[in-house]
């Protein structure tokens, strides 16, 4: 909630934001990118992201080239931090009114607290530059810092907040309140009346179809990193709320990260070189899917005792995911009778692997499970037709290796280390 005395609007303390970024909007961003490239000491950004994660920074008040607020330090003493930004002179307000009013998308945008990158983008084409350079955010504090310090880094940290909600905050820092500046578009004839709030959040078809040549055409695609980004560091100096595992959310974002990856290689790719699309996983195989990819033991562990498995069972069904993903995970986790027809296919795929005596004495119970005499090698038959090895470790079954349709070659990583023999 706020009060706003004409040139003037003062904005009650916002409560901590609880882990949440300062800023979400594009806008606001660009705010806290100025007064972190303006910064000479980033202890003092630090103690300032701080104080503002703490509710520490009181009402803030918003006029014409000035913020100001009281930040209040964990002593209890209490500075008052302004930061300074120069306003648009005349002419510079009437080339962005020019420029908006010849606009109806810009108008729309402002009307609905949005502030799009074009907007800034023709502004500053018309010599008008709305958001903050390096060194544009000049500071002033009780405490005497001559750069920011913390309570202005607060004080910044804070508006990035309020010009996520309402860029009109920042064109008043520029110096212009929002009821002016309407006022002015609608004498241009840019902007509705007060007294037609229907028709503030749209544009005709008529305007829209008009201003089809003011956006740029869309440039050609960049080209593909040839790894996925780098998630962020979680660890922070604020710890994390209860039951939240850092470590687990940088572990889904570099997940993330890597499948976005991959379907933008897919969407970029020639039509003849794209893949078909990944089936829809279900929850207990997109969570194996999850322990392949996995190198931490902490997160393993919460993916197994969220999915009710046992470590061991979760490390064994993760192993054949990485040997073909959810066919390979089907091929463990079941075992199906052959019908007379398959079963009489498998034979004659069997026989013809091997040249006559050479083949391993492999049998079966009638299912798609074939053990070697010795009971220490298996293959197991998948629905596709492709064969997969086994091998016993511990007393238990585990992939050896990826499928293949013939099945001397998938049994020979079995070979190869004598896991075939008694």
């Amino acid at each position: 909630m706020s009060g706003t005395y004409e040139n003037e609007r003062t904005f009650e303390p916002l409560p901590p934001p609880n882990g949440r970024a300062f800023a979400t909007s594009w806008w606001g961003r660009a705010w806290l990118k100025a007064l972190e490239d303006t910064a000479l000491d980033g202890r003092q950004l630090k103690q300032g992201r701080r104080l503002a994660r703490e509710g520490a920074v009181g009402a803030v008040t918003v006029r014409p080239g000035r913020i100001t607020a009281v930040v209040r330090e964990r002593d209890g003493s209490r500075h008052r931090g302004d930061v300074l930004l120069q306003v648009l002179d005349e002419e510079g307000w009437d080339r962005f009114l020019t420029m908006t009013a010849e606009r109806a998308g810009h108008i729309a945008a402002l009307l609905d607290r949005d502030m799009p990158p074009h907007l800034v983008e023709d502004a500053a084409s018309a010599g008008v530059e709305l958001l903050p350079a390096i060194g544009d955010l000049e500071p002033t504090c009780s405490c005497e810092a001559w750069d920011h310090c913390s309570h202005t880094a607060a004080l910044c940290y804070q508006m990035a907040r309020l010009l996520d909600q309402d860029p009109f905050v920042l064109l008043l820092l520029r110096g212009r309140p929002e009821r002016v500046l309407l006022d002015a578009l609608q004498e241009r004839g840019a902007a509705p009346a007060a007294d037609e709030p229907t028709r503030a959040r749209g544009v005709s078809a008529h305007e829209a179809f008009a201003a089809r040549d003011i956006v740029a055409p869309l440039p050609p695609p960049p080209a593909l990193p040839p790894e996925p980004g780098e998630p962020a560091r979680l660890d922070t100096e604020t710890p994390p709320e209860p039951g939240v595992d850092p470590a687990a959310l940088e572990f889904l974002a570099a997940d993330a990260a890597g499948r976005a990856h991959r379907m933008l290689a897919d969407a970029l790719a020639p039509g003849h070189e794209r893949r078909a699309p990944d089936a829809e996983l279900t929850m207990e195989q997109d969570t194996v899917r999850l322990a392949s990819g996995c190198r931490d033991g902490r997160v393993t562990a919460r993916l197994a005792a969220a999915s009710g498995r046992r470590p061991a069972d979760l490390a064994r069904a993760a192993r054949a995911w990485r040997f073909g993903g959810a066919p390979a995970l089907r091929v463990l986790q079941e075992e199906w009778t052959l019908g007379a027809a398959e079963l009489a296919r498998a034979v004659a795929a069997l026989d013809r692997a091997w040249a006559g005596g050479e083949r391993p004495a492999l049998r079966s119970a009638g299912t798609n499970r074939w053990t070697a005499t010795g009971g220490h090698a298996q293959l197991r038959l998948g629905h596709d037709g492709r064969w997969w090895p086994y091998r016993k470790e511990c007393g238990r079954w585990v992939p050896a290796g990826a499928a293949d349709h013939d099945p001397a070659a998938a049994f020979a990583p079995l070979l190869a280390d004598g896991g075939a023999e008694d």
